[in-house]
């Protein structure tokens, strides 16, 4: 019985290192052709199985896609939402809000290394109805985390005057969105350190009653 367990085991783990290697696959050839010059095939031939197993797995091109923004909000291995992580608890507890910005930059600099590229390449696709419905649905998401992030950083340091949560919630979008990132560190050749530094002071700028010295 227990030679039988711990060979179900190795199978669950070789099952999660295929999946996992399908996964980084789809995602390096959208972010290197794009979504529509990316076929269930391609995707097979990189991670070396059968395109039956991709499908199988993944089921259509819309649902590895979405697979594919997922990975790239969390990681390869990463099954914790951002707003569990250490560091979104770090942030919360922060009573300067200079660290609070540091903290918050930081780590979405580190998630927008890895969806921006991807997010780049399916706007451009949005004519394709379920990469227009993905990417919706992850702007969507981004604009519920900034929401509550806005909360946080008014109940702690307090808004700007005559700013409201809506328009806190816009400029966050703006500032650290995907075309933000693209533009500056892909077009303009800015560190990603620069990056951070410069949403540091926008946002202390746009948003906070207390600007940072």
């Amino acid at each position: 019985m227990t030679a039988v367990k711990g060979s179900s085991r190795t199978r669950s783990q070789r099952a999660q290192e295929t999946r996992a290697r399908m996964l980084r696959s789809a995602y390096e050839l959208f972010t290197e052709r794009g979504y529509p010059a990316t076929t269930m095939a391609d995707v097979a031939k990189r991670a070396g199985v059968a395109v039956q197993t991709v499908h199988f797995t993944f089921g259509t091109k819309g649902a590895l896609l979405q697979h594919a923004y997922d990975y790239a909000v969390l990681g390869e291995g990463n099954q914790v939402p951002p707003d569990q992580q250490p560091w979104y608890t770090e942030f919360r507890s922060a009573t300067e809000p200079r660290t609070a910005l540091k903290i918050l930059v930081e780590n979405v600099s580190t998630v927008m290394s890895r969806s921006a590229p991807l997010d780049d390449f399916v706007r451009s696709a949005s004519y394709e109805p379920d990469a227009a419905r993905i990417r919706n649905h992850a702007e969507m998401m981004r604009r519920q985390a900034w929401s509550a992030m806005v909360e946080h950083l008014s109940a702690t340091f307090g808004l700007a005057d005559d700013l409201t949560t809506q328009q806190a919630v816009d400029i966050l979008m703006l500032l650290m969105s995907p075309t933000s990132y693209n533009t500056l560190t892909g077009e303009y050749n800015w560190s990603p350190a620069e990056w951070q530094t410069w949403c540091v002071a926008s946002i202390s700028g746009q948003l906070l009653a207390r600007h940072l010295p």
